[in-house]
């Protein structure tokens, strides 16, 4: 298969995911979303050293628009469909691509927006 054929085959794989999560939460609005960091699977699951141009440009529209979308991939959301994010790369992603992204701390593991702290 060629590299085309296993990308098209990632990205189905995704949507395939998504819809089985989307019933719950934050995942059923990321969909489109998700599907556009297609072009990060091959550094997140490290088969590739540096992201590629267009996945740093689509990471940087999901984070202007959607950055709770990411919390799905952070949290192995996609583990279940075989594809194995490496969280460690998935979370040195933004600083490769040079990309500010809000904390962590705001995905819980559930892939929704943690509760904001109460205000004392």
């Amino acid at each position: 298969m060629t590299p085309r054929g296993i990308l098209v085959c990632l990205v189905a794989v995704i949507a395939l995911t998504l819809s089985a999560y989307g019933a719950s939460g934050q995942t059923s609005n990321c969909t489109s979303a998700i599907i556009s960091l297609a072009p990060c699977l091959n550094y997140i699951t490290g088969n590739s050293s540096t992201p590629s141009s267009s996945c740093c440009s689509q990471l940087a529209t999901v984070v202007q628009f959607e950055p709770l979308c990411l919390c799905p991939v952070l949290n192995g959301g996609l583990s279940s469909f075989g594809i194995t994010v490496n969280q460690t790369l998935a979370l040195a992603l933004p600083g490769a691509c040079k990309v500010s992204t809000p904390p962590v701390s705001e995905c819980n593991i559930n892939g929704a927006p943690a509760p904001s702290p109460a205000t004392p």
